[in-house]
């Protein structure tokens, strides 16, 4: 109850007692009773609202994980891809500097043989103590680049090598032999088959700009019997060469030495 102070008196009467008990609260008292009350709930309403954040925060924490294990995958991807794309780019560079920039032009002159005597381009490439008819010479005057190679794995794949060259290089014997074939193939263009004796080898060059040589011909060892080119099914100027044994088409690195240098 309110005194006549303006404080309050609050009477406490027990239920095991018939005596009282009176606590008085002066005015000033009330006052600081309800600032320490307003600062305890504003307390607790900061510390409850802290609360709040920091467990919706936590609740995020997964899906921020997830997100972070995503962008780590997403960023080796991209290291991986960049890779790939500065290999490949090294690749093209090596092959445009070797075929030249222009290679696929129409209007390039071809090398002229001498049309009484074939060339022989560089002699003495071939493996030495062998005989000349076994087909071990590069099957080019230069080195090209090997863009693919021998697939053996199912009938139907790629049964020799294809040689990037600049057009109009000088395609050469692998060994002595007969020319058997030397025509145009809706596949090879303008190609040679050459059978090398009686050792059971025979090689096949393909995708040729021009023959120089015909059915019956002999053919010695390093003899320029064309000209390479983009004929047939081809996208751009290389050689394709194969070597047979027995009818079979067998890896050609197995014989023959790449050229180094130009």
């Amino acid at each position: 109850m309110k005194d006549s102070e303006g404080g309050y008196t609050i009477v406490l009467v027990p239920s095991d007692t018939q005596r009282t008990r009176s606590l008085r609260l002066s005015p000033r008292g009330l006052r600081i009773a309800a600032a320490l009350a307003a600062g305890g709930g504003l307390a607790l309403a900061v510390l409850l609202g802290s609360w709040w954040y920091f467990a919706a925060q936590t609740v995020r924490i997964p899906e921020l994980e997830r997100e972070i294990a995503q962008l780590e995958a997403d960023n080796e991807k991209v290291e991986q891809l960049a890779e790939n794309l500065g290999r490949l780019q090294a690749e093209y560079a090596k092959i445009r500097g070797m075929l030249g920039a222009d290679v696929l032009a129409s209007g390039v002159t071809p090398e002229i043989l001498p049309s009484d005597e074939p060339a022989i381009a560089e002699e003495g490439t071939a493996r030495t103590g062998l005989s000349p008819e076994i087909p071990t010479s590069w099957p080019l005057a230069t080195a090209g680049f090997v863009t693919q190679v021998l697939e053996q794995a199912q009938v139907g794949t790629h049964p020799g090598i294809d040689i990037a060259v600049a057009q109009h290089s000088y395609v050469r014997a692998a060994g002595a032999g007969v020319v058997s074939e030397a025509g145009f193939d809706s596949i090879y263009g303008f190609y040679v088959l050459l059978e090398h004796g009686n050792t059971g080898y025979s090689t096949m060059y393909g995708h040729a700009s021009r023959l120089f040589v015909a059915p019956g011909d002999a053919i010695r060892q390093n003899e320029v019997i064309a000209l390479s080119g983009n004929t047939g099914r081809s996208t751009a100027p290389h050689l394709h060469f194969e070597i047979l044994q027995d009818g079979v088409p067998i890896d050609p690195f197995t014989l023959v030495q790449q050229r180094t240098g130009t």
